[in-house]
């Protein structure tokens, strides 16, 4: 009996936490009688837990209406038919049962009722542009489909073995460097006749207004029971609209996102699923690695295993340019020219005042000498004359005892930290150096260029440097490749835990605990939930970049927001900066927290060579790629 008090009184103690917990967050109160809505207390998405465990724990006690994981929360919500089916589990469940990645109990609480949640999750409608055809085929039709495929050739330019799946293309490969196709080498395995009938079948079923064309390009995906596919938009100016995806095998649910909204979408096995307008171009769409999915019945949610699914999918190759409107998602779109006056403006918001504000922390994360810049500026002869162009915290004073080192910043409060150290540091604009001509033996600028909003602004950056340097002297620059990934995975891309996973996993060197990122946003991993917030705008920030308007601030320019430590899909864009409490123990505490905006144009391959041999005065002595950069040497000649 006192073992049983000791149980009751520890479930009430928790309970009651979890009250104060839920009525704080929602402003939802828990019910002292029963109710079919249930807060599971201890059960969320931050704890692990996924929707599909929920369900399939709860079903067994009754009927569910509906199951609310909510993001960034350690609790969920579930919500049942009847009142009785919620008592019978509250009975069953509540201080006696725990999921598989549980070390203790679940703890359950009747509530007054549940969040409000439509906006986060949407199951009764799909994206616009999407439609899905059920019983597109027949099961001998589905039989004959898969026997077309012979996955033996898996080793074979036209198949290969993907973390999640296995892959085969016809008619022209699908490339995942780069996400997209060479269209001047068509493969020699054109789509099988076995598909010849799709036109003609969406004329039969009423539907041939959904395709204008003959698809020239297939992928087939397997997905083993558990694998998926990472959510994606198809590369805009790779193929035209719409993309069509068969399923067969098995059901399974596809991820619709866009933004802040997300739409699983069931699709059945043998249906055919086409994606067209803002669902072709906007919405993401991926399949999430598990072995079950929750599916939506009239009687309520149910979960259903998955099998082998094998899907085809149909698209045809888009010759040009593509011109849809959806800016945001399109690598065929150019932002509009930017003239002196807005790229003045655009630098002094997303680069100079930024720099002033992050000064502290972001010169906390910058001590590393690269390997080669240490290697040029020891290269330089005893009594040498030496300019840092964009010097930041003054990290490479000193490297080289036996030269005379100044350095200058746009940003007074990095330039700062370099003068307390004890070294030659004044404030100007690179692009106007107030040095005289021909006095300087070398110059190096570390990742300054490419916060340069235009390509004559990079190059006027450029003729200074080679103003103040005396002839046979040299210059050193370092600007962000839009390739972080060539011989192997830049320090850029391994500050994700997942690349450093991947890379050790396919046998590259192991990740190195100081990281070689002068220039490189360090910086936490941007939520789903959180939004940027600077001196400009505030804009929600998701899986894919997006753009943002700054025509409120006087800034009528779109730019794509960076996803830090993934790949760059735009040359002009903006990397957010996340400011650590801690770090910014300097600024108002409303500010401590705030995620900043900083504007980069990052290089593509041989652009750097090109601008610098627009100058007659200057022989490129060496470009080269190191971590994530692109990076040349150049003397100054006689004209």
């Amino acid at each position: 009996m006192e073992g049983q008090n000791k149980h009751s009184r520890k479930i009430s103690k928790k309970q009651h936490r979890y009250q104060r917990m839920l009525l704080n967050d929602t402003g939802i109160g828990h019910s002292d009688f029963p109710t079919k809505f249930l807060m599971v207390c201890n059960a969320g998405l931050v704890s692990g837990i996924h929707y599909e465990d929920v369900v399939e724990m709860f079903s067994k006690f009754g009927s569910l209406e509906k199951a609310l994981m909510i993001p960034g929360k350690s609790y969920c919500f579930v919500v049942y038919e009847d009142i009785k089916e919620a008592v019978f589990a509250y009975e069953m469940v509540n201080g006696n049962c725990k999921l598989e990645k549980m070390d203790g109990p679940i703890y359950l609480l009747f509530l007054q009722g549940v969040p409000d949640t439509k906006h986060l999750i949407c199951y009764d409608k799909l994206p616009d542009g999407l439609t899905l055809i059920e019983d597109f085929i027949s099961k001998e039709e589905e039989e004959n489909l898969l026997l077309t495929v012979h996955w033996e050739e898996i080793n074979s330019q036209l198949g290969k073995v993907m973390k999640h799946r296995k892959v085969k293309h016809y008619g022209y490969e699908f490339r995942y460097d780069n996400n997209n196709v060479d269209k001047d080498k068509p493969l020699s395995e054109k789509i099988p006749e076995q598909c010849g009938f799709i036109n003609e079948r969406l004329k039969e079923k009423g539907f041939l207004n959904l395709l204008s064309w003959i698809p020239d390009q297939l992928t087939v995906n397997q997905y083993q029971k558990g694998q998926g596919i990472p959510s994606h938009i198809d590369t805009h100016s790779a193929f035209e609209s719409p993309i069509l995806s068969l399923s067969m095998g098995s059901d399974v649910v596809m991820e619709f996102k866009l933004e802040d909204k997300h739409i699983p979408v069931f699709l059945p096995r043998r249906s055919l699923l086409v994606m067209d307008g803002p669902a072709r171009f906007a919405w993401s769409h991926g399949i999430t690695p598990r072995t079950m999915d929750v599916i939506c019945l009239k009687e309520g949610l149910t979960v259903q295993e998955r099998n082998i699914r094998t899907s085809f999918t149909f698209r045809r190759i888009r010759q040009g340019e593509c011109y849809c409107s959806y800016h945001k998602y399109c690598d065929s779109w150019k932002p509009e020219e930017v003239n002196e006056e807005m790229a003045s403006k655009l630098e002094s918001t997303h680069v100079h005042q930024v720099y002033d504000t992050i000064a502290s922390h972001f010169s906390e994360t910058r001590s590393k000498i690269w390997p080669n810049v240490r290697i040029f500026i020891e290269s330089l002869t005893s009594g040498s004359f030496l300019v840092d162009v964009g010097c930041g915290n003054g990290k490479y004073f000193g490297v080289n005892k036996n030269v005379y080192q100044i350095g200058c910043d746009h940003s007074k409060h990095l330039a700062t930290v370099t003068y307390d150290r004890g070294n030659e540091v004044f404030v100007c604009n690179c692009l106007n150096l107030p040095l005289r001509s021909n006095i300087a033996d070398g110059v190096i600028s570390i990742a300054v260029l490419h916060h340069l909003s235009t390509e004559q602004r990079r190059l006027q950056a450029i003729k200074e440097i080679i103003r103040i340097l005396s002839i046979n002297g040299k210059a050193l620059i370092y600007v962000w490749a839009k390739t972080q990934c060539r011989s192997k995975m830049s320090s850029y891309l391994k500050q994700d835990r997942k690349n450093r996973r991947k890379e050790v996993s396919e046998g590259n060197e192991k990740y190195k605990s100081e990281l070689l990122t002068d220039g490189l946003a360090v910086s936490n991993s941007i939520n789903d939930d959180n939004r940027i917030n600077n001196s400009v705008n505030s804009v929600n920030v998701n899986a894919s970049p997006q753009p943002m308007d700054m025509s409120k601030s006087d800034l009528s320019v779109n730019l794509p927001i960076h996803n830090n430590r993934t790949d760059f899909q735009y040359q002009d864009l903006l990397v957010p900066w996340k400011m650590k409490s801690s770090a910014g123990k300097e600024l108002p505490e409303n500010k401590r927290d705030e995620t900043f905006l900083r504007y980069y144009h990052v290089f593509e391959e041989g652009e750097i060579e090109n601008v610098c041999s627009r100058l007659e005065n200057v022989h490129i002595v060496r470009s080269y790629y190191d971590e994530g950069n692109w990076c040349i040497i150049l003397e100054k000649i006689k004209n």
